[in-house]
């Protein structure tokens, strides 16, 4: 049996409108999907061991449809229920039956990214922490955490993961650029936990914070009596790095001398502690990153060109945040789901604040948004955020007119070009690699329409009212769509 595929999805389900919106779902958050229309097409079909899940329309007999699949594969992937518009709980029947839980038709980014997961963890894709040391180390572990400022689909998300996903099984030192708060050492993470040495340490340093009298020792350790205050041998981030990854980080802040010492370790990988003269071995792949213009630094004395060369095999440029502002809804999501995770706090977000946001310039990048996110829940504790609500510095010209009727939407709002949820409230953007126009529009107005009913308890006239069209048009379009009423949706659920 091959080994599972980390992003090959494939979906069973009859119904195509519901479908094809799960693939363009799948599709957005980077899994690699398919689909057939009846469990009876998968004879004969290729691969079917090596994919990372099975979702499955909720339908009569499903238990016997998942019984024949099982039936063709030798060790089959987990199951995910795809419900109609509400998700129900897994009875143990399903859940004996390799059920990883269920998601509805339209269910949101945080639940599809949560079982997915679950799904990649049974499969092994991600092995969960066991030891008590790996559960504290955290996002070294846990994967969804290492790409938190590295959501998104745009086109320099895609190059950055791509290139992690090259270099990461090879031992090639990585020097990763970028300006402050990009997520550099996200991209470390990365590459360690993607790396053979991923069950070793990863032990970052930050070269810029270190005074240049300890820098030495904090590298590469001391013996005792070394120098004043140096009541006891310690062991240097080198050492303690043994068999994993360093990373250096804000090597452009390093001091020439200790520039010419980090070159020596590079080329003869070994060190001395300081006032010793044993030869300490080292094997240990180094990622250093910086906001330095590197080159620059060598012109103007600061940085020594030999050591840019060492260090320069495999350059990874992190975007900033400006440039990747396609990926703001996502990362706003992202973010919110840390904090209500972490910190039990939460916050939701008016299509005009996620528009307002993607139109700011963002100079303190991913950590700037983060800081916002987090004050925001804590100014707004589970509470809506407008326009109005947010910092000067982020939107300076709010004007003195009405306040904006957004409705409140989840934090998850997939509010730009390409992305479903966000009213047109000021001209949209066209994604890089094209859009399908009338895919967007339909999802737009399902959208809106789903917005209005659950609004107003699936009375149809008043969702009507709301969006401002007649009650026989909405009737209509519900109909087009297949949408239901709550009660509805409900009615038609199992026992």
């Amino acid at each position: 049996m091959g080994k599972p595929k980390q992003n090959q999805i494939l979906v069973i389900d009859s119904d195509s409108e519901r479908t094809q919106k799960l693939l363009h779902q799948l599709e957005f958050v980077d899994y690699d999907a398919k689909a057939v229309s009846s469990p009876a097409l998968l004879d004969g079909y290729p691969g079917l061991s090596e994919k990372l899940a099975f979702i499955i329309g909720n339908c009569p007999g499903i238990l016997d449809h998942v019984s024949r699949i099982k039936s063709q594969i030798e060790k089959c992937p987990p199951f995910i229920l795809l419900t109609g518009t509400a998700p129900i709980d897994m009875t143990p029947d399903q859940v004996e039956n390799n059920f990883l839980g269920c998601i509805s038709s339209d269910t949101r980014f945080a639940d599809l990214s949560n079982v997915l997961h679950r799904a990649e963890v049974q499969s092994g894709v991600v092995r969960e922490p066991e030891t008590p040391a790996e559960k504290a180390a955290g996002p070294q572990t846990q994967s969804p955490e290492l790409f938190r400022s590295l959501v998104g689909n745009s086109r320099e998300t895609r190059r950055v993961r791509k290139m992690i996903e090259q270099v990461a099984p090879t031992e090639a030192t990585v020097l990763v650029l970028g300006e402050s708060g990009t997520g550099k050492e996200v991209v470390a993470r990365n590459i360690h936990y993607h790396s053979q040495r991923r069950n070793k340490p990863f032990v970052p340093i930050n070269c810029g914070a270190i005074p240049s009298e300890l820098l030495e020792s904090e590298l590469f350790g001391h013996e005792k009596g070394s120098f004043t205050g140096a009541i006891g041998a310690r062991q240097g981030r080198f050492e303690l790095a043994q068999g994993g990854t360093i990373f250096l980080d804000e090597i452009g802040d390093m001091p020439l001398a200790m520039q010419v010492k980090l070159l020596r370790v590079i080329q003869e990988r070994s060190f001395e502690r300081v006032g010793s003269n044993k030869s300490i071995k080292c094997d240990v792949r180094i990622v250093a990153a910086t906001h330095r213009n590197l080159e620059k630094h060598i012109r103007d004395g600061k940085f020594r060109e030999d050591l840019y060369y060492r260090l320069n095999v495999f350059p990874v440029e992190m975007p900033r945040l400006r440039d990747r502002v396609e990926d703001l809804p996502l990362l706003i999501n992202e973010l919110i789901t840390r904090l209500e995770h972490e910190k039990n706090a939460s916050v939701r977000l008016t299509p005009a604040a996620v528009m307002a946001l993607c139109n700011y310039a963002w100079p303190g990048n991913v950590r700037e948004l983060a800081n916002l996110m987090e004050r925001m829940t804590i100014l707004h504790p589970h509470g809506v955020v407008d326009v109005k609500d947010l910092p000067a510095k982020v939107v300076p010209n709010q004007g003195t007119g009405e306040e904006s009727e957004s409705e409140p939407v989840s934090a998850e709002t997939e509010g730009m070009a390409g992305m479903p949820g966000l009213p047109m409230l000021s001209e949209p953007r066209l994604p890089r690699d094209g859009i399908d126009l009338k895919q967007h529009l339909t999802d737009i107005e399902v959208s809106l329409i789903q917005q209005a009913l659950d609004d107003c308890n699936g009375v149809v006239a008043h969702a009507a009212k709301k969006l401002q069209i007649r009650r026989t048009t909405l009737v209509e379009k519900m109909r087009k769509y297949r949408i239901q009423r709550p009660e509805e949706a409900a009615a038609s659920l199992p026992e």
